[in-house]
C-alpha cells in the first residue's frame, strides 16, 4: 500500500517533507521516528524497518545541518573561488574528496567580476561555516588577520607569513625559475614574463623571473609585459610583443590560460608556437594537455594543495576545541617542470 503523502495525493509536495509527517503516515509518535534516525535504542527493528521505508516513499531527508546546528556545530567548511579559473575547479574536486574523508561537507561562495571577494566571505559567514578555505584570495592579509579572530581561515595558491592564520601555496618563485632556466638551456635569450600582478602568486613568480634571469646574465634581456590571468589578456600581451622590432623568441606566462591566450594568438598573427615562440604556462591545468595546446608548464599538484588545506583547517579547529593555542602554519609544496612541445631550442638569432 502506497503511503499518502502529506500533501494531496498524485500531486508533487510544495513544502519540504518533515520528520511529523514521517510520524503520521507511519502511525507511530515523532520521538520514536527521532530515535529510528539516530539509530538510538528504544525501537524494535520492525519499527525501524517501517520507519525508514515510509521515510524513503515520501522522500524525507533528515536535516543535518539543523541537528548539528543545534550542538554548536555545521561541521561546514566555507570556500571562496573563481569560477573563471580552472585550476580553481581541480582544487575543489581535491577539497570535497579531503573534506568528506575528515568528516565535514563545504559550502562554495563564487567571486565574480560584478561579486566580491568580500561578498563571499560574508555569504560563507551567514551559512554559519566553521572555517574559511579561500582560494587565490585577494584580500589585504589585516582583513584575513580581522577574519581568523572569529574562525580558521587558510589561504591556498597565496603565501603568508603570519601567525593569525595558515597557507599552502605551491613554490611560485621556484618554478618561474625553473621555467626560466629551461628556456635559456635552449638557447634562449629573449625572455619575456607576462605578468599578473594582482593575482595570488604574481609577485613571487615575477621575481624568481628577474632573479634567474639575472643569475643567466641576461639582466639587459630582461622584459616584464603587463598582462593578466586570462587568455584575452595573453592574447593582447603577445600582440604587443610581437609588434616589436625584436620579438621575443620565448614567453613565460603568469597561468595556463594566459599562456594558452598567447599561443593562439601567436598562430593568428602567423608565427609558429615553438617554431618562431616557444610558450611555458603555469599551473598544468587540464587545458594544458590538450594536443592542439600540447603546453610546456610548471605542475601544481591540486589535490595536494586541497588535502593540505583541509588538514590545516581541521589542525585550528581541533586546537579551538580543546582551547589549545596554535600559531601560524605555512606550507610550500614544490613546483615541477612538466615539458611538452610549446618550447624548443630557439632558431632565430639571438
Amino acid at each position: 500500500m502506497t503511503a499518502d503523502r502529506p500533501d494531496s495525493p498524485g500531486r508533487p509536495s510544495p513544502r519540504r517533507v518533515t520528520m511529523r509527517d514521517v510520524a503520521r503516515v507511519a502511525g507511530v509518535s515523532q520521538p520514536l521516528v527521532s530515535i529510528v534516525f539516530r539509530d538510538a535504542p528504544g525501537a524494535s527493528e520492525e519499527t525501524r524497518a517501517h520507519v525508514l521505508a515510509v521515510a524513503a516513499e515520501l522522500g524525507y531527508r533528515r536535516d543535518e545541518r539543523a541537528r548539528l546546528l543545534r550542538q554548536g556545530r555545521s561541521r561546514l567548511l566555507g570556500i571562496a573561488f573563481e569560477p573563471v579559473q580552472p585550476f580553481h575547479g581541480e582544487i575543489l574536486d581535491g577539497l570535497h574528496t579531503a573534506a568528506q574523508e575528515r568528516g565535514y561537507d563545504v559550502v562554495l561562495s563564487a567571486v565574480t567580476p560584478h561579486r566580491a571577494e568580500d561578498a563571499a566571505v560574508e555569504a560563507l559567514l551567514r551559512d554559519r561555516c566553521e572555517a574559511l578555505v579561500l582560494l587565490g584570495s585577494a584580500l589585504p592579509q589585516a582583513r584575513l588577520e580581522d577574519l581568523s579572530a572569529s574562525l580558521p581561515v587558510v589561504s591556498v595558491t597565496r603565501a603568508f607569513d603570519t601567525q593569525a592564520f595558515d597557507s599552502v601555496a605551491t613554490d611560485d618563485y621556484r618554478g618561474a625559475a625553473l621555467a626560466v632556466e629551461h628556456l635559456v638551456a635552449l638557447g634562449h635569450r629573449r625572455i619575456v614574463y607576462i605578468d599578473a600582478d594582482r593575482e595570488a602568486g604574481g609577485a613571487r613568480r615575477r621575481t624568481g623571473y628577474q632573479d634567474t634571469m639575472a643569475a643567466a646574465g641576461l639582466g639587459e634581456q630582461m622584459l616584464i609585459e603587463r598582462g593578466g590571468a586570462s587568455e584575452a589578456e595573453g592574447a593582447a600581451a603577445v600582440s604587443r610583443l610581437l609588434a616589436q622590432d625584436s620579438p621575443p623568441t620565448a614567453v613565460l606566462a603568469f597561468n595556463d590560460r594566459c599562456a594558452v591566450g598567447v599561443i593562439s594568438q601567436a598562430r593568428v598573427l602567423g608565427r609558429s608556437v615553438p617554431g618562431n615562440l616557444s610558450v611555458v604556462g603555469f599551473d598544468d591545468s587540464e587545458q594544458a594537455s590538450l594536443p592542439y595546446i600540447d603546453l610546456t608548464t610548471l605542475a601544481q599538484d591540486p589535490r595536494l594543495l586541497a588535502g593540505t588545506a583541509v588538514d590545516l583547517t581541521v589542525r585550528r579547529l581541533e586546537a579551538a576545541a580543546t582551547d589549545t593555542p596554535v600559531g601560524g602554519e605555512h606550507v610550500v609544496l614544490p613546483a615541477q617542470l612538466v615539458t611538452r612541445t610549446s618550447t624548443a631550442p630557439v632558431t632565430a638569432a639571438p
